[in-house]
C-alpha cells in the first residue's frame, strides 16, 4: 500500500507582475500628502494613522498631526494630554499613545533618528510586524514584504487563495511567494503600489478587473465567475450594544469630568461621570448609582437632557443623559477628576460619544477639533 505524503507548504507561484504595477501605479497614485517625500517620521505617522482609518479620512488627521508635532522631537516633548487631543476623533487611541512612547524612545535612546531596519522598529511601541516593513520599504529602501489588509486581498486573489488570512500559515505563504516580486531598486514604491491597487481598483466588493493593469495573470479573475469571492469570508460577528447613563454634574459653574484609565478603550480620554444601565434599572436610577460608585457624590433633582447613540468599530453605545446640581458637603476631587468650567470642557482630549454630549446640551464645546469616528483602513493581519 502506498502512503501519501502531504507536501510541505510551497511559496504559491507568482508570475512576473511587477513593471506592469509600477508603471500603473506612478501614473495613477493619488496625490497623497504623505508621499511628498519618504521622511522616516512622516511614513511612520502616516502607516499608523492608516493602520485603522480609511485614506480620504486619514488626510486631514495626518495634515492635523504634523502641524502640531512636525518631527520626532516636537511629538516627544508634548505632553500625553496634547497628542490625544490632537488624535481626537480618528479613534483607536492607543495608536496615539503607542506613537508618543515610541517617539520618547527614539529621542532618548537614538537622538531623534528613526531606526531603518525591520527587527529595531518591531522594538518601538505600538509598531508590529506590518508598520515595521511599511516604513522600512517606504522610507529606507529595504527590501521587505509589507502586507496589509488591501496587499492580502490582492495577494490572495492574484494567487487564489482559498485559506484563511487571519492565520500565519496562510500570510507567510503569500509573502514568501511576493518576495520574489519585490524589485531590488524600488521595494517601497511596489507595496505601496499593492496597497494602491487594493484600495482604489482590487476592492472588497465589485473588484474593478476592468481597470487592473495586471488582470490577466489573476487566477480569481481567470477561475471564478466573480473574483470578489476571494478572499472567503466568514460571517461577521455581532456587535454589542451598550445602554449607559451619564450625569453633567454642576457645582458654582463648573462641571465634573473624569480621566479614563490611561489603558485599554478610549484610554486617557475624559468623560462626564456614568456607566451602564443594568437590567431592570431605569436610566434615572442608573445615572445616580454610578455617580456616587464612581465619585462618592450626590445629585439633586435630574433633568433629562436626550439620548446620544454613537457607533464604535467593535461596539454601539446609547448614552442616556442628565443634568443635576450636586448635593451634600464637597469632597476633594480624585487625581482622574476635574472640576471645569464649560468651556474648558471643549479643550481636553473626548471621545467622540463626549463630543455629542456636549452638542445635545448646547454647549458650544463640542465644536473643537470636530472628527469623524474612525472606519476600517489599511488594518493589519
Amino acid at each position: 500500500m502506498t502512503v501519501r505524503v502531504p507536501a510541505p507548504d510551497r511559496p504559491t507561484a507568482v508570475p512576473r507582475r511587477g513593471p506592469a504595477l509600477l508603471r500603473w501605479f506612478r501614473a495613477e497614485r493619488r496625490p497623497l500628502p504623505w508621499r511628498r517625500d519618504r521622511d522616516p517620521y512622516k511614513v511612520w505617522v502616516a502607516e499608523v494613522i492608516l493602520q485603522q482609518t480609511r485614506v480620504e479620512q486619514a488626510v486631514p488627521y495626518f495634515e492635523r498631526f504634523l502641524r502640531a508635532f512636525p518631527t520626532v522631537r516636537a511629538l516627544a516633548r508634548a505632553r500625553e494630554g496634547e497628542v490625544l487631543k490632537v488624535w481626537q476623533g480618528a479613534g483607536y487611541y492607543a495608536r496615539a499613545r503607542n506613537l508618543h512612547a515610541a517617539a520618547r524612545r527614539v529621542v532618548r535612546e537614538s537622538g531623534g533618528r528613526l531606526p531603518g531596519s525591520v527587527t529595531e522598529l518591531e522594538q518601538l511601541p505600538g509598531v508590529g510586524p506590518y508598520i515595521a516593513r511599511a516604513v522600512a520599504s517606504l522610507a529606507f529602501g529595504i527590501r521587505t514584504v509589507a502586507l496589509e489588509t488591501n496587499g492580502l486581498r490582492v495577494a490572495a486573489r492574484w494567487t487564489l487563495e482559498e485559506g484563511d488570512l487571519k492565520t500565519a500559515r496562510v500570510r507567510s505563504r503569500l509573502e514568501r511567494a511576493f518576495l520574489t516580486e519585490i524589485p531590488s531598486t524600488s521595494p517601497g514604491e511596489f507595496n505601496e503600489a499593492l496597497m494602491e491597487l487594493g484600495e482604489t481598483v482590487c476592492r472588497p466588493v465589485h473588484p474593478l478587473c476592468g481597470r487592473c493593469p495586471v488582470a490577466g495573470t489573476c487566477r480569481a479573475r481567470a477561475e471564478l465567475p466573480d473574483p470578489g469571492a476571494i478572499p472567503r469570508r466568514g460571517p461577521r460577528p455581532s456587535r454589542p450594544h451598550v445602554r449607559a447613563a451619564v450625569v453633567v454634574l454642576e457645582d458654582r459653574g463648573r462641571w465634573l469630568v473624569q480621566r479614563r484609565p490611561p489603558n485599554g478603550l478610549l484610554g486617557g480620554l475624559w468623560e462626564f461621570p456614568g456607566g451602564r444601565i443594568e437590567p431592570g434599572e431605569t436610566p434615572a436610577r442608573a445615572a445616580r448609582r454610578e455617580l456616587r460608585e464612581e465619585t462618592g457624590l450626590k445629585v439633586g433633582a435630574l433633568r433629562r437632557c436626550g439620548v446620544v447613540r454613537h457607533a464604535y468599530s467593535h461596539f454601539s453605545v446609547e448614552l442616556h443623559v442628565y443634568r443635576g446640581r450636586r448635593t451634600g458637603p464637597p469632597l476633594r476631587p480624585l487625581p482622574n477628576q476635574r472640576w471645569v468650567v464649560p468651556g474648558q470642557v471643549g479643550e481636553l482630549p473626548l471621545p467622540k460619544a463626549t463630543e455629542k454630549v456636549l452638542g445635545l446640551i448646547g454647549t458650544g464645546a463640542d465644536r473643537a477639533y470636530r472628527g469623524s469616528r474612525s472606519r476600517p483602513g489599511r488594518t493589519p493581519p
